[in-house]
């Protein structure tokens, strides 16, 4: 069974092919398709992952990073073949 992920981007809806070995989560597939650089992002996440062992401290962060950057409702499907 193929994944793809779905996602909206400043308003538009997107569907393209994503691989768990190809990239580290379903968020930096969707920066990378959008040709945005999140290495920034990457630094200060491991900086929260460092600062706390508390997972909704580390989700808080990351959702409300992608949300500033135009990102809404990331997800990955399992595409029906």
């Amino acid at each position: 069974m193929a994944l793809s992920l779905q996602y909206t981007f400043k308003g538009v809806t997107k569907t393209i092919g994503y691989a768990n070995d190809k990239h580290q989560s379903m968020f930096e597939a969707a920066a990378r398709a959008e040709g945005l650089d999140i290495s920034n992002y990457q630094t200060l996440e491991h900086q929260v992952q460092m600062s706390t062992r508390d997972k909704k401290a580390h989700r808080d962060f990351r959702d409300n990073y992608f949300k500033n950057l135009g990102f809404k409702d990331i997800k990955v499907v399992r595409d029906e073949a």
